[in-house]
């Protein structure tokens, strides 16, 4: 299909990507900020839904989102550990915006999602803060880096460097072009079994075969009008983006796909008791499922093409990919 001007996923108008980056000693970690919208998110939710493609994980904000079909927070990427760091920001953050939450309205939904980044990070100490949160949000932007930047700096992906990805494409409905992006945290697979589009299954030199154990996170966001039961039929879809890689969701895997649309607002302090909603027709939605699978498969991979070689904590390194197909040119 048709890629964006810029393919990523900002490429969706009023999506925005900030990065905090901590390389220090044995720390390769981070925040990374999705801001769906540049308003108040609480206030003006944004219809959503998640997908479980597999579920080793622990990201926060889930349950609900699949429940109430919305989102209300800005969404943060990171480390395991990182967690209740980025709840506890995200929950700051919504209060020092709207007073009530907690007193005459209810709490709010904080959205945090994982990947375990300690084998090249010292997970355990717990770096992170929510001045480093903070400063992802601050930094978010139509023009981001990708790669080992923000929560991909510590990441791996099939034997190889991981991070942060991002890609776009556009299709026509009803006259009018819209367009589907997404942006990933490439921590999976096993050394040997990615496949690129060329048929070609590199394997990085001196990385031994190992059991599935990683994680990736998929955000796929677009400004056609759907209603969360259609989103989530669409996050289902980038499954087929990770398949055509050579995953296969192993049993220690945690894939977690997460769509939403902003197309129209769902208002917090809706004053009227029945919402009519602009949808795309049922027959149609195939285009949005085909850019889907395309925009996981490319984010993952320019995630990883973006990564340089790095070594991490203790004598962990992991090679690059683009270094492989400069020395394998098809």
């Amino acid at each position: 299909m048709p890629v964006g001007p810029s393919n990523r996923i900002t490429d969706v108008s009023g999506v925005t990507v900030g990065h905090f980056t901590l390389i220090d000693g044995e720390q390769r970690t981070g925040f990374t900020a999705v801001l769906p919208h540049q308003g108040n998110i609480f206030r003006e939710k944004l219809p959503a839904a998640v997908e479980i493609i597999n579920g080793f994980g622990k990201s926060a904000g889930l349950v609900q989102v699949d429940e109430l079909g919305s989102l209300e927070t800005p969404i943060l990427l990171t480390n395991t550990f990182g967690v209740g760091t980025g709840v506890n920001f995200l929950i700051r953050r919504a209060i020092a915006e709207n007073s009530e939450i907690g007193r005459s309205t209810g709490t709010v939904n904080p959205l945090v999602m994982e990947c375990n980044d300690g084998y090249l990070s010292d997970i355990q100490a717990m770096a992170l803060t929510e001045a480093d949160a903070d400063a992802a949000v601050e930094a978010a932007s139509e023009d981001f880096e990708q790669g080992s930047v923000g929560a991909g700096t510590g990441m791996s992906a099939f034997g190889f460097k991981g991070g942060i990805g991002s890609a776009s494409r556009v299709f026509d409905l009803a006259e009018r072009q819209y367009t589907l992006g997404a942006l990933v945290l490439a921590n999976f697979g096993r050394p040997g079994d990615l496949v690129l589009p060329d048929g070609r299954m590199p394997h990085p030199k001196d990385v031994k075969q190992s059991e599935e154990r990683g994680s990736v996170i998929i955000v796929l966001a677009t400004d056609a009008p759907l209603e969360s039961r259609q989103l989530k039929r669409i996050a289902k879809r980038a499954g087929a983006g990770l398949a055509r890689l050579g995953a296969f969701y192993g049993n220690g895997s945690g894939d977690i796909a997460l769509a939403f649309s902003t197309a129209q607002r769902i208002m917090h302090f809706e004053e009227c008791d029945v919402v009519v909603r602009d949808i795309v027709a049922e027959d149609k939605i195939d285009l949005l499922f085909r850019a889907a699978a395309e925009t996981t498969q490319e984010a993952v991979l320019n995630s990883m093409i973006a990564s340089p070689a790095m070594r991490g904590r203790g004598r962990s390194k992991r090679p690059s990919l683009a270094d492989w197909c400069t020395v394998n040119e098809a």
